[in-house]
């Protein structure tokens, strides 16, 4: 729970504690309640919990697309009918996201089909509109094979470095978090640590808030992340994003393509390596599936 933000009438002061911080919001409910799945499961299994949330009005549910079809779905999804149950007056649902496809299937999910009639449906809102996208695969010169040889990683090396210093800012995507221990390494010894920098679910909060501030001031030239730099991360302005093989989703490589050119008038640009023969194909399709 974003306790820091987490109300408007609630004051949270330098060395308070979780516990006196859910305290002063059971005494003074906050307006808006900034949180998570997780943690809204939890205040709802406690008395004052629900005190405190007996009167809400409106659900908001950001990013609704990442929670579609996962187990923290279904999680959130309970969690909400219990809120539903709990509230005096209609709960008022509403799910934001930039990429999601089929909408219908969204909208089913954030309001639950209609059971007789008792329940209305969900209004849909499409506001979105076709972005024009710089997409392109990187291929090395070198044959491409089932498993990517040391010689592909030196092409792939290479031309990541001239693409940094091409541009102002790079972030590079994988999907492991080994993976993204391994090209920090070797792309530090090219640039060294002062502009480069990781950004993964292992590193300490610390060290990944204070590479999301080096970024956003321009200290850093290029960071490589896993999914912990997808949603909801102020990291400045980017103009490039690089994929290290197949992302596995279309939803998750445009939102991550999306970080790039992240503006009214900007374009996103994106560039995909494949790391064998089997991923080339897979990449050849996904950007074929952005493109339909």
């Amino acid at each position: 729970m974003g306790l820091a933000e987490s109300g408007i009438r609630v004051q949270v002061r330098t060395g308070d504690t979780p516990s006196s911080v859910r305290a002063k919001m059971t005494r003074t409910p906050p307006h808006i309640l900034v949180t998570t799945p997780e943690s809204l499961y939890l205040i709802l299994t406690s008395k004052n919990g629900r005190e405190m949330l007996s009167d809400v009005h409106t659900l908001i549910v950001d990013e609704i697309h990442a929670l579609v079809d996962s187990k923290r779905g279904s999680h959130l999804s309970l969690s909400a009918e219990r809120l539903q149950a709990l509230t005096k007056n209609p709960l008022i649902r509403i799910g934001l996201s930039a990429t999601q496809k089929p909408i219908d299937l969204i909208a089913n999910f954030l309001t639950g089909i209609p059971d007789n009639g008792t329940r209305p449906g969900c209004k849909i809102i499409n506001a979105g509109h076709r972005r024009k996208l710089d997409l392109s695969i990187e291929v090395p010169q070198s044959p491409l094979t089932a498993i990517m040889s040391n010689e592909v990683w030196g092409e792939v090396y290479g031309r990541l470095e001239n693409l940094i210093n091409q541009h102002q800012t790079t972030l590079i995507f994988v999907n492991t978090r080994r993976l993204a221990e391994r090209m920090t390494h070797s792309l530090t010894e090219r640039f060294g640590s002062e502009i480069l920098a990781a950004h993964h679910g292992s590193i300490s909060k610390e060290m990944r808030l204070d590479a999301e501030k080096r970024l956003k001031s321009g200290e850093l030239k290029a960071i490589v992340a896993t999914a912990s730099l997808e949603l909801g991360i102020d990291i400045g302005s980017v103009d490039l994003v690089c994929q290290i093989g197949s992302s596995k989703s279309i939803a998750t490589f445009l939102q991550r393509v999306g970080r790039s050119g992240h503006s009214v008038k900007g374009t996103p640009k994106g560039k995909i390596f494949p790391p064998s023969l089997d991923e080339l194909v897979e990449c050849a399709a996904l950007l074929d599936s952005v493109k339909r």
